[in-house]
C-alpha cells in the first residue's frame, strides 16, 4: 500500500540542479571550515553527490554547456601562420601545406596535435572518444 508521502515523492520525481546551483554549492563547500555534510543536508542533497560535483568542478567539467555535444570554441591564429602565408605565396601551395598542424587543447582533459598527413579516421576516433 502506498502512503500519501510516497505518492507525492513519486510525482515530484528527481530534483534537477542547474549548473549555477551546483557551482554555488561547491563554492560554499570550499570556504574555510565548511562542512560538506552540513551544506549538503541544508540543501537537501546527498553529500556523495556534492563530492562528485566538487570533482567535476576541479576538472573544469562543471560549467554551463559542459554536457552539450556542440559548442563554440575560441580560436587563435599564431604568428607563424602569417609567415607561412608569405612563404606560400612565394614558393607555391605545396610548400605552404607541408608543415600544417592543428592543436586542440581541452583544459584538464587532453592536448592533441594533428600534423599534416594525420589519418582523418584515426583523428575522428580520438576526438569522439574525448566526448564521453
Amino acid at each position: 500500500m502506498m502512503h500519501a508521502d510516497d505518492a507525492s515523492a513519486a510525482r515530484r520525481g528527481r530534483r534537477r540542479w542547474s549548473v549555477s546551483e551546483k557551482v554555488e554549492l561547491v563554492r560554499l563547500t570550499m570556504e574555510p571550515g565548511a562542512s560538506i555534510a552540513e551544506i549538503a543536508r541544508a540543501h537537501g542533497v546527498n553529500a556523495n553527490q556534492v563530492f562528485k560535483w566538487r570533482r567535476q568542478f576541479k576538472k573544469g567539467e562543471l560549467r554551463a554547456g559542459a554536457g552539450r555535444a556542440t559548442a563554440l570554441l575560441p580560436v587563435s591564429i599564431s604568428a607563424e601562420v602569417d609567415g607561412m602565408r608569405e612563404l606560400g605565396q612565394e614558393a607555391g601551395a605545396e610548400q605552404r601545406s607541408s608543415g600544417g598542424a592543428i592543436h586542440v587543447e581541452l583544459p584538464g582533459r587532453a592536448n592533441i596535435t594533428a600534423e599534416m598527413g594525420t589519418d582523418p579516421a584515426l583523428l575522428r576516433c580520438v576526438l569522439e572518444s574525448l566526448r564521453k
